[in-house]
C-alpha cells in the first residue's frame, strides 16, 4: 500500500481538476501520512542517533502524499508575473597574454625576410649587374661610345617610372586576389591602401623579392639574346637600368612612406630634387578616390598623366569595350580605407617639425 504513493511538491494555485483529485484522495493521503510517520518513528528508534535522517520542519508541510494514477498530465499556464525564460551567455574566458601576442608575432614574421626572399633578391641583383657589366665591358673594349649607355640608362629610368605608374593603375583598379599571375600583387596593393606604413617595416628582401624574381627570370635570357645578336652597349645598359629601377621602385615606394627622420642619408635630398618620388607627392595617391599619382620611381610622369587625365581616358575605353568598371569609380570600399591610429597622428605631427 505504501508503494502506491509518491511524494510530490504541492503548488499554491491548482486547477479545478487537481483540487477534485486531491479531495477524492484525502482519506488516502491521511492514512498514508500516518503510516509513513509511524514507520519513520520505528526506523529512528532502531537506528543510532548519528545515522537517523534529518528532517527539516519548515519543509515538512510542503510535501503531500498523492496516489499514482494514469491520468494525462494537466496543462498549467504559467503565472501572470512569470517572465519568459532567457538564455544567459557566459562571457568568453579571458585570453592569455601569450595567445594575444600570437597574431602580432605572426604579423611580424610576415614582414621578415626568408631564405627564398634572399635567394630571389640575390638572383635579380646578379642579373642586373651582369647586364650592366656587359655594357661596361663593351664600352671599355672601344666597340661602343661611352655616352650611349648613359643615355640609354636615362631613358630606361624615365620609362621605368611610367611603367610602374601603368602597372600600379592596373592592379589598383582591376582584378582581385584570384587573378592569374598577379593576384597576389593585387591583394598586396589593396592591403597597402589600408595599412600604408606597413611597407616601412618590411625587410628589404621581403619587399623586393617578387620584382627581383621577375628580373632574374627575364633578364638572363634577354641579356643572352642581346649578346648573341651582338647588340651594342646601350642595349645592355637599357635593359639593366630598366630592371634595376623597376625592382628598386618598391624601395623608393617604402621611402615615400617613411618618416623623415628615419630616411637614409641623402634620400630626402633626392626626393626633394625629384630624383625619387617624394613623400608629399605620393601621399596624394592615398587620398580618395585613389586615382592619381600612380608612378613610384621618380613621379615625373604623375603631373602629365593626371593633368591630361590619361588614366581616366583608358578607364573609359576599358569600360566601353568590356563593361568593367574600375574601382576608383565606385564608393571606396572599407577594405581600402586607411586605418588611422593615434600614433599615426603623433608621428605626422613630429614629421612636420
Amino acid at each position: 500500500m505504501i508503494r502506491a504513493y509518491t511524494f510530490r511538491r504541492s503548488r499554491g494555485n491548482q486547477s479545478p481538476e487537481a483540487s477534485s483529485l486531491h479531495s477524492h484522495s484525502s482519506f488516502l493521503n491521511l492514512s498514508g501520512h500516518l503510516i509513513h510517520t509511524y514507520t519513520q518513528q520505528l526506523a529512528a528508534q532502531e537506528l543510532p542517533r548519528h545515522a537517523r535522517p534529518r528532517v527539516d520542519p519548515s519543509r515538512a508541510t510542503m510535501y503531500t502524499l498523492t496516489p499514482r494514477c494514469h491520468l494525462p498530465p494537466l496543462r498549467r499556464s504559467p503565472p501572470p508575473c512569470q517572465a519568459a525564460t532567457t538564455t544567459t551567455v557566459s562571457p568568453p574566458p579571458p585570453q592569455s597574454l601569450a595567445a594575444a601576442a600570437q597574431p602580432r608575432a605572426a604579423a611580424a614574421d610576415s614582414l621578415r625576410s626568408t631564405w627564398p626572399h634572399r635567394f630571389w633578391t640575390l638572383a635579380g641583383s646578379a642579373a642586373i649587374l651582369s647586364s650592366l657589366s656587359t655594357s661596361a665591358s663593351l664600352v671599355t673594349s672601344g666597340s661602343s661610345p661611352a655616352l650611349d649607355p648613359l643615355a640609354a640608362a636615362l631613358a630606361a629610368y624615365t620609362l621605368a617610372d611610367l611603367s610602374t605608374g601603368i602597372y600600379h593603375w592596373l592592379v589598383d583598379n582591376y582584378g582581385d586576389a584570384t587573378t592569374p599571375l598577379v593576384g597576389s600583387q593585387i591583394a598586396a596593393f589593396q592591403g597597402h591602401h589600408r595599412h600604408p606604413s606597413t611597407i616601412t617595416l618590411r625587410d628589404p628582401c621581403n619587399n623586393l623579392h617578387a620584382l627581383s624574381r621577375a628580373a632574374a627570370l627575364s633578364l638572363f635570357p634577354a641579356d643572352a639574346l642581346l649578346s648573341a645578336a651582338d647588340a651594342p652597349a646601350a642595349a645592355h645598359a637599357f635593359v639593366g637600368a630598366f630592371a634595376a629601377c623597376v625592382v628598386l621602385s618598391q624601395q623608393f615606394h617604402a621611402w615615400a612612406h617613411e618618416k623623415r627622420r628615419r630616411l637614409p642619408v641623402g634620400v630626402e635630398w633626392l626626393q626633394d630634387a625629384g630624383v625619387l618620388v617624394s613623400r608629399a607627392e605620393h601621399a596624394a595617391h592615398h587620398r580618395r578616390p585613389y586615382d592619381s599619382n600612380y608612378c613610384i620611381v621618380s613621379g615625373m610622369w604623375n603631373g602629365v598623366l593626371d593633368r591630361y587625365r590619361v588614366f581616366e581616358a583608358l578607364e573609359m575605353v576599358v569600360y566601353l569595350r568590356t563593361g568593367v568598371r574600375p574601382r576608383s569609380w565606385d564608393e571606396t570600399e572599407e577594405s581600402w580605407m586607411e586605418v588611422a591610429t593615434g600614433d599615426d597622428d603623433v608621428a605626422a605631427a613630429e614629421d612636420e617639425l
